[in-house]
């Protein structure tokens, strides 16, 4: 009975951090499905949401997740299944991925003030797509195979192609910041070099895009913005986001193992350069899709891991979970913000978060003694 006790008291603070986490984002999902260009009542917006010919139907699932033909069902519910929950899901999945690579960032850098954004990681994987983007939109490409040709779009591979420019990033930032070893102050310094640079070079580009098209909805990415997400974008993060996550979790030991530094680990018998650089790889997927999905976030990588290692202790089995819950309700909330705060003009989600996080980040360097150290 004492053990259960004693498990029971240090898992409550992660099972109260959960449970608030999954009610924002339930309450956050109601309030964006009942507002719309199309007009209903709360009522109809909730019962669509929760319509059991829609909510238990493996047509309408199958639809939703691998792109096959919607299944018909009344006005109300394709408005709110097919248009309005998906920014939602989305949302959810892009705080996750940010929240679990800044805290992978966090563990692997110790440094508190570590998160893709800050890190230029954001950057390098921006400039890629955006590149892509401006280059190469409506590419695709024949693999052969056994069975036949399989043909892809050139965005189902925009994660792995954030997550190429999300690495050279990384490594550039490594590189500037070693010097016999690095330290909390030079990652974030070179990180904000890095990212600067390539803030600029994605400036740039825009001077050859001819589309005007294609250049209003670069400006809308490279800013955040969830306006327009479907389906398709939910079919495009998904597998990797399960990957990063699942990864992320197996690796919450070696994350552990790493914040004791680099003597005590290597005394406990860890590559930690090996290591450090696997961790690295995940963090990067992780935050690549979610920048392939909706742009530029900035700061939830950044804010997300510091909350929840004050409720729950710097424990990754513990803040590795808490990130993924805590992760999609301060998107999905700032999401809400961002639709209806000037409405009916839609903002950007990035800037909200940019409004939060620039205060808080700020508040993080006048309350660290040692600066960024974990």
């Amino acid at each position: 009975m004492g053990l259960l006790r004693r498990v029971a008291a240090d898992y409550s603070a992660l099972a109260t951090l959960c449970l608030a986490s999954t009610l924002a984002v339930v309450v956050g999902g109601l309030v964006q499905v009942s507002f719309g260009s199309y007009t209903m009542t709360l009522v109809q917006a909730w019962q669509a949401v929760f319509n059991p010919h829609v909510l238990f139907s493996l047509d309408a699932w199958s639809a939703f997740v691998f792109g096959s033909s919607v299944p018909e069902m009344t006005r109300e519910s394709l408005i709110v299944w097919n248009i309005r929950l998906p920014r939602v899901f989305v949302a959810a999945l892009v705080g996750m991925n940010l929240a679990v690579s800044g805290a992978i960032f966090q563990a692997v850098t110790r440094n508190e003030l570590a998160s893709p954004y800050i890190l230029g990681v954001s950057s390098g994987a921006g400039l890629t797509i955006l590149l892509v983007l401006v280059a190469f939109s409506g590419v695709t490409i024949a693999v052969p195979y056994v069975f036949g040709t399989l043909v892809l779009g050139i965005s189902s591979l925009l994660p792995v192609i954030a997550a190429l420019g999300g690495i050279v990033a990384f490594l550039i930032v490594y590189a500037i910041a070693w010097k016999n070893g690095t330290s909390p102050v030079r990652l974030v310094l070179a990180g904000v070099i890095v990212g600067t640079v390539f803030g600029s070079l994605q400036t740039g580009v825009f001077f050859f895009a001819d589309d005007l098209g294609v250049v209003q909805s670069a400006i809308s990415w490279t800013t955040g913005s969830l306006t327009g997400t479907d389906w398709a974008q939910v079919r495009m993060v998904l597998p990797w986001t399960i990957l990063s996550m699942a990864l992320a979790l197996l690796s919450a030991r070696q994350l552990n193992v790493l914040l004791l530094g680099e003597e005590t680990a290597r005394s406990l018998g860890m590559d930690v350069e090996k290591i450090r650089f696997a961790l690295s790889g995940v963090a990067v997927l992780a935050a690549a899709a979610s920048i392939a999905a909706a742009g530029i976030v900035g700061f939830v990588g950044l804010i997300v891991p510091h909350m929840v290692r004050n409720i729950v202790g710097s424990d990754y089995r513990k803040l590795v979970v808490g990130c993924l819950f805590a992760g999609p309700a301060l998107m999905v909330v700032a999401d809400v913000g961002a639709r209806l705060a000037l409405s009916p003009t839609q903002i950007p989600v990035g800037i909200v978060t940019g409004i939060v996080g620039g205060p808080y980040f700020l508040y993080l360097m006048r309350k660290q003694r040692d600066m960024g150290a974990i």
